[in-house]
């Protein structure tokens, strides 16, 4: 197992944040069902991003990667074989996003993951093909999943306590059937901001979707996506560690971030408002300044990824914290909820762990010590910020989950002054 040391030191310099996962995954698909050659700028790879990349390859796309831009073809998009075997690694995005993009083409398809990614939940597409006859096995955990059949235009329920991904999987792929299609909406709505963001893609590529009040999507059938140039903007769900970061006293300045972002993690700029902290924002920049921070009650049903990073920050805050609305959280990368109140308690958090929230009692400083990253990118980059108000060194076990999403995670924390040994783990 790999692992990294940590020493107890604040950050400091300019941090340019790493392009959004969410909408480099959107982006590349948009851009692949389109007819003609696009160009996705300000793409940073993942090993999330690149399973999307490699499926839609699978699928037809042609994709040539030229430093941080992607020129990718789709013109000869679904011009494949019938049987494709799907490997989506342990990115959900991936899986659920691609399964019913899948199925506009007949074929049999085998959709494979990895960790945690097998058992993570599937039950509103098992509805939506015993509804329309589509045929599918799976193995007792869930993957692999076989899949054969076609999807029909037509009126689809789906849950959305669950996650908003199979909505979206379902506005990328109705629009080019040959009918109209609807999406009915069953249950309350969590994480409203991750649809606005599809619905902005689609409206960028040239597709139409009619929303009526997150309750009911009217899709005309028989749509075309228009290629186009598209920059994938920053990403607040990996900026909230630095801006965490300078709460809790370091000083770094954030660039690359949209002011005008409809990325639902921005909300994280209220949320440490709302703690006390003096937040700074230019044209071209966001800076959090040092702040004596206090307890407050964070709704989480909209921002589950900031949960991880908003513990350290109520950890180290004045009264105490409730994140509420954060049962979802058990079904991410690992059991999240369980996963920060284990570790962040080792290193002398006050933490009580409820079945869909977590009690959060602030103390004046944290311990140094072991802790694990269950695999899990938010958790180590979640620690990593811990260890700068730590009062010894911190030891990181499996730091290299941060592939997933922020491969130069560390890179870029020792840039910033962050001391730390490493034992077998690549930067």
């Amino acid at each position: 197992m790999d692992k990294i040391i940590i020493k107890p030191k604040l950050l400091k310099g300019n941090i340019v944040v790493p392009s959004s996962k969410s909408l480099g995954h959107r982006g590349i698909i948009a851009a692949a069902l389109s007819r003609g050659i696009s160009r996705v700028d300000n793409m940073q790879l993942s090993k999330d991003i690149e399973a999307t990349m490699e499926i839609m390859k699978e699928l037809g796309a042609v994709v040539d990667i030229e430093g941080h831009s992607l020129y990718i073809d789709g013109r000869k998009m679904f011009s494949y074989e019938k049987k494709l075997d799907l490997r989506c690694r342990e990115s959900g995005s991936t899986l659920r996003f691609l399964i019913p993009l899948a199925l506009t083409k007949d074929g049999d398809y085998i959709f494979h993951g990895e960790g945690k990614l097998i058992s993570r939940p599937l039950e509103p597409y098992y509805e939506i093909f015993e509804e329309k006859g589509i045929k599918y096995s799976r193995e007792e955990d869930g993957l692999p999943l076989k899949v054969s059949g076609k999807l029909t235009s037509g009126t689809y329920r789906v849950r959305g306590d669950i996650s908003s991904q199979f909505i979206t999987g379902l506005l990328f792929s109705l629009p080019i059937l040959e009918g109209n299609s609807r999406i009915q909406i069953t249950t309350k709505l969590e994480s409203k901001g991750y649809i606005d963001l599809t619905l902005d893609i689609l409206k960028d590529f040239g597709i139409e979707i009619e929303n009526n009040n997150y309750k009911e999507f009217n899709i005309r059938g028989a749509q075309k996506y228009n290629s186009r140039n598209y920059y994938v903007e920053g990403d607040y769900s990996q900026g909230a560690f630095f801006l965490v970061a300078g709460a809790l006293g370091s000083s770094i300045v954030c660039s690359g971030l949209n002011k005008d972002s409809l990325q639902g993690d921005k909300v994280i700029l209220d949320i440490l408002e709302a703690m006390g902290c003096n937040v700074e924002e230019s044209e071209e920049d966001i800076k959090v300044k040092p702040s004596k921070t206090k307890g407050i009650e964070i709704d989480a049903s909209n921002c589950p990824d900031l949960v991880p990073v908003l513990t350290v920050l109520a950890s180290l805050s004045e009264g105490e914290t409730k994140i509420v609305n954060a049962k979802r959280l058990r079904i991410k990368e690992c059991d999240r909820l369980h996963a920060i109140t284990k570790e962040l308690n080792k290193l002398g958090a006050n933490i009580i762990e409820l079945e869909d929230s977590l009690i959060i009692s602030g103390v004046n400083e944290l311990k140094g010590g072991e802790v694990d990253s269950h695999n899990d990118h938010r958790i180590v980059m979640a620690l990593a910020i811990a260890a700068t108000r730590a009062n010894g060194d911190v030891i990181i076990n499996n730091p290299s989950a941060v592939e997933k999403s922020y491969p130069n995670f560390f890179k870029d924390y020792f840039k910033l002054g962050g001391e730390g040994d490493e034992f077998n783990y690549r930067k």
